[in-house]
């Protein structure tokens, strides 16, 4: 069984999706990004796990559901932070982010047997998830974060270090509006997608998508 990571920011207005703005307001945009995690949240809470852990940035709010230990995220850089949740793991372990509302429990339940990592690559160049059956926070620092590049060179330095991949399925993060509509056609019923329909008929006309 493995620990369970969600590394999130607390979706306040104008520190989360601020790429969404414009089209919608920052108020939306953290809507949106509360809606994503919550669907986030609810596929970890449904998947096979010992330990449930949020990594925070922030306060919980009543988007959190029970089951999960909340601990802060530590100050620098995302390498260093993602290094961090893994140091907090003695067994295996994979870490989410709140980007992929459309993430399912059969995504997030991992079996590392005949391998030593997974990795979720996104289609921004980025990854999604990253799973370790011994955890290292090495592995990640210095990782350069958020670049098209950051997906391939976490893969390689995982190689680089004679580990065995299984490459997970490649997920579209959102980060623009075009991301949000795609995402939402992927999970019609979740809470993102309910979310994003009502901002869009807010807008009056659709072209918020």
């Amino acid at each position: 069984m493995t620990t369970l990571l969600v590394i999130a920011k607390e979706p306040l207005p104008g520190r989360v999706k601020t790429r969404l703005t414009p089209p919608f307001t920052p108020a939306e945009a953290a809507a949106l990004a509360e809606a994503a995690l919550a669907d986030t949240l609810h596929a970890v809470s449904a998947a096979p796990a010992t330990r449930r852990v949020l990594v925070l940035d922030g306060t919980p709010g009543p988007w959190l559901p029970p089951g999960f230990e909340v601990v802060p995220q530590c100050a620098g850089g995302l390498d260093l932070r993602l290094a961090d949740a893994f140091a907090r793991c003695d067994g295996p372990a994979l870490l989410i982010g709140m980007d992929t509302p459309q993430v399912t429990p059969e995504l997030l339940t991992v079996d590392f047997t005949g391998y030593d990592a997974c990795f979720g690559p996104a289609e921004d160049g980025g990854f999604w998830a990253l799973g370790l059956a011994r955890p290292d926070p090495a592995l990640l620092r210095g990782v350069p974060m958020s670049t098209p590049r950051t997906g391939a060179v976490q893969r390689r330095r995982l190689v680089a270090e004679g580990l065995r991949v299984r490459d997970l399925p490649r997920l579209r993060d959102v980060d623009t509006a075009a991301d949000a509509a795609a995402v939402a056609a992927l999970a019609p019923r979740g809470r993102f997608a309910a979310r994003l329909a009502r901002a869009v008929a807010h807008s009056g006309n659709g072209t918020r998508r």
